[in-house]
């Protein structure tokens, strides 16, 4: 005998349909599960039979070959559970479910029958609309997020013998045919000892459609069970509207609570309006961190192609806790400890899972007292800032994972954190030397990337007497120079002036004769990279968005190498 059903695994951040296959044969009474599983899969076959036995049905005791197809991909995990059950059930006759080769199956099964959620089905039910399939079953915990799939009809349930209800009686012939349904009448006291003493009638499972089978002579076999999922179709209630409340007010991060550092809002709204990489450079308890924090508070929203994209990943890291919102909407901020390792940053694991490079696409990575990070986690950063992806190897495949944000650091300019510090109580003692030493932690190459290097001195107006520019000022300039950029390449794989290279730098950020013998004396005079030399232009190229400018003038390139503080004290103190 044999059955199939369809269910699915993570390969990365993508969902992979895999075929569950049921053969059953005569033979000392035992199960294998083939086709790599991991240990969580080879353990379903107890889980599995508990609740098969625990919720009234037989075990089949003949031997069970549970293959997952395709057999050369390693699956982990415990989504196949419900899949190997319904699976075993009907290929044992116990059961018919006549939608199974167009319905999805995933859930974790408990010994005595419950269904428990599992991460990745966002991503894994993507690829069942992909391959043509039309409904999913998965337990309540992950509905709502199953449903953010259009064109799915989902269904939820709790338990295999969940909602046990009345049902019409067919009589089925040995031809399959129907011969016409008799009501059946149901005592609720017989329907009340039947949950009590499950061995006396197998409790049902879901609302099903009870059918007696009849043999070539006419007379009736062993009663089968349909399964009738309509009941348990999950219907999703209407996205939480965002009510204001009088203290969200107060909580609220604000730029207007900066006292101050009015060039360094300008740097910031600089940064997001391009999706440029910035780092802040001062001494401790200048904002530089506070500032950073509130760098989401003036990004655009994620339109439905990136939420959509970013909701995949946090589901597949098992990071998606809240789906009552529908798609995640707002740009992910992640701030990691200076103690997280290389494969945390960027992900790892014996199929790897997503790093926080990842988690952090299409929004921002912050990093907090970059010197503090290990040199060698810090240059694992080389190759998403470059590609804005990150490929990790292992010996059976290649993963690739999206890597796409906005990279903000912050640090102090030594390890006393009072270089340049013109307060008379607190002076640098830090030598040449140990300044070299600290700032050695940072190389060169990583520096090239990061396209903002801005200094935050101490703020001269501790009182507020100057008006602060407020969240809302600075992402009103964000939205109209990102507008700009979406209509100029509206035609191009690419939404930030960030992303331009090539040919599309050349024309999209072309500079006149003037700014390009002004750009190449700065060049020679700092001893900038090529790499330094390309993002220089594109920050024009955002400074022009924000005035309103079709062309880069030589102004938009003078205030662009303005933000290139630690290259040029670099020359200074080899001029020094």
């Amino acid at each position: 005998m044999y059955g199939k059903m369809h269910s699915a695994c993570l390969y990365g951040i993508e969902g992979v349909m895999i075929g569950v296959e049921i053969d059953l044969s005569n033979g000392l009474p035992q199960t294998s599960i083939i086709g790599l599983p991991d240990s969580a899969i080879r353990e379903a076959v107890e889980r599995v039979r508990a609740a098969v036995k625990n919720c009234g049905y037989r075990y089949p005791q003949q031997r069970v070959t549970v293959n997952l197809a395709p057999a050369d991909l390693r699956k982990e995990g415990s989504a196949f559970d419900l899949a190997i059950a319904l699976g075993i059930l009907t290929t044992s006759g116990q059961l018919l479910m006549p939608a199974a080769a167009e319905m999805l199956l995933i859930g974790e099964l408990a010994l005595d029958g419950s269904l428990r959620p599992v991460t990745g089905v966002l991503p894994m039910v993507e690829a069942a609309r992909r391959s043509g399939l039309q409904r999913v079953l998965v337990p309540h915990g992950n509905a709502a997020e199953a449903a953010l799939i259009s064109g799915m009809a989902v269904y939820a349930a709790g338990h295999l013998r969940e909602l046990p209800q009345p049902a019409d009686k067919i009589t089925v012939s040995a031809a399959g045919q129907a011969e016409g349904p008799v009501e059946k009448s149901v005592n609720p006291e017989a329907a009340a000892a039947s949950a009590v003493h499950p061995e006396s009638e197998p409790l049902l499972p879901f609302p099903v459609t009870v059918m007696e089978h009849k043999n070539d002579s006419g007379r009736s076999c062993q009663p089968v069970m349909a399964l009738d999922l309509e009941h348990l179709r999950y219907i999703p209630e209407a996205y939480a509207s965002s009510a204001f409340s009088p203290s969200e007010g107060l909580l609220k991060e604000d730029y207007a609570d900066v006292l101050g550092q009015s060039h360094v809002k300008r740097a910031l709204t600089i940064a997001a309006a391009g999706m440029h990489n910035i780092v802040l450079v001062g001494p401790p308890g200048t904002g530089k961190t506070m500032m950073i924090k509130r760098l989401p508070g003036i990004l655009q929203e994620l339109n439905d192609s990136e939420s959509l994209e970013v909701t995949k990943i946090f589901s597949a890291a098992g990071k998606l806790t809240d789906t009552r919102n529908g798609l995640l909407r707002s740009r992910p901020f992640r701030a990691p400890h200076h103690t997280i390792s290389a494969a945390g940053l960027i992900g790892g694991g014996g199929i790897p899972k997503p790093g926080e490079v990842s988690l952090a696409h299409r929004g921002v990575l912050f990093l907090d007292e970059l010197p503090e990070f290990s040199r060698n986690v810090l240059e694992v950063l080389r190759q998403p800032l470059e590609d804005s992806e990150v490929t990790i190897s292992r010996a059976r495949a290649a993963f690739t994972f999206p890597a796409r944000f906005l990279l903000a650091c912050s640090m102090n300019p030594c390890s006393c954190g009072y270089l340049g510090n013109a307060g008379a109580q607190q002076r640098c003692t830090c030598s040449p030397a140990k300044i070299a030493q600290y700032r050695a932690k940072i190389s060169g190459p990583l520096l090239d990337r990061i396209d903002m290097q801005v200094d935050v001195p101490r703020p001269s107006d501790w009182n507020g007497q100057s008006p602060a520019l407020s969240s809302a000022e600075m992402r009103k300039d964000v939205l109209r120079a990102q507008q700009f950029q979406a209509e100029r390449y509206s035609k191009l794989p690419i939404s930030w002036n960030s992303e331009l290279s090539g040919a599309a730098l050349r024309r999209y950020a072309a500079l006149n004769k003037e700014s390009s013998i002004l750009l190449q004396g700065i060049l020679e005079s700092l001893g900038l990279s090529m790499r330094a030399h390309d993002r220089i232009i594109k920050l024009a190229r955002t400074i022009a968005d924000l005035e309103g400018a079709a062309a880069i003038s030589s102004a938009h390139l003078a205030e662009a190498v303005q933000y290139r503080n630690l290259d040029r004290q670099v020359v200074t103190e080899e001029l020094f």
